[in-house]
């Protein structure tokens, strides 16, 4: 994947009245997940040190939790990040250190498509994660040649790897799909990474239309006739 460059401000004041007032600067609050895991103590707390923005989440019984950052990001900063189909991972400036993160999700307002949240994922080179990657086609099918209908049914598959082995795109070759057929998510294999997303579903499909199905027809009648 491409790197893209992204500078965060830590985000200390997390009340209702306060995000407001980020949004009324163009100013898109944001959390950095998938943080450092640490030990709490006997009675639930955490004794290290933390820096701005940062909190500690519990996620079991066994006195574990890790550390998540509240930032807050500027609409211009993100623009060219989220608004592309390309998947980047993200060299995101904060306090002076470099995380290394990828998208999680972004919530859009319901009626205007503005911003109001953003979550990124921290990764590392030991643990997978899942990824959404663009799915693009090469060559031309049997079957659109007959006629058929080529359709791109997944534009995007999801993909569990490596950060740094998640590639930019899956790049499908359509050229022996002849009508009818198909390319699943369970027909591919890759070595450094595989697909997540459910075996049965089918990427890219080649249809019948009307005009190949009148054509099927008017052939067999052709040859009835003989």
């Amino acid at each position: 994947m491409k790197t893209f460059q992204l500078s965060a401000e830590p985000r200390t004041d997390l009340g209702k009245k306060a995000t407001k007032a980020l949004r009324a600067e163009n100013k898109i609050p944001a959390v950095i997940n998938g943080g450092k895991l640490v030990e709490l103590n006997e009675n639930g707390e955490y004794e290290g040190t933390l820096e701005a923005g940062q909190k500690v989440v519990k996620i079991n019984t066994d006195n574990k939790a890790i550390i998540t950052t509240d930032i807050t990001v500027t609409q211009e900063a993100v623009r060219k990040l989220i608004y592309t189909p390309e998947i980047f991972d993200i060299d995101l400036s904060l306090n002076g250190k470099v995380v290394k993160a990828v998208l999680k999700n972004i919530q859009f307002h319901p009626l205007n498509d503005s911003i109001l949240h953003i979550d990124f994922l921290a990764v590392d080179d030991k643990k997978p994660i899942i990824m959404e990657v663009p799915v693009s086609v090469t060559g031309h099918a049997i079957g659109v040649k007959a006629g058929g209908k080529l359709v791109l049914n997944m534009k995007k598959v999801k993909v569990k790897g490596i950060y740094s082995e998640i590639p930019e795109r899956i790049t499908l070759s359509v050229d022996d799909l002849q009508i009818g057929q198909a390319i699943k998510v369970s027909d591919l294999h890759y070595d450094n990474f595989e697909l997540a997303s459910p075996k049965d579903l089918m990427i890219v499909s080649v249809r019948a239309t009307r005009a190949a199905a009148a054509a099927a027809a008017a052939g067999e009648n052709e040859e009835g006739a003989e």
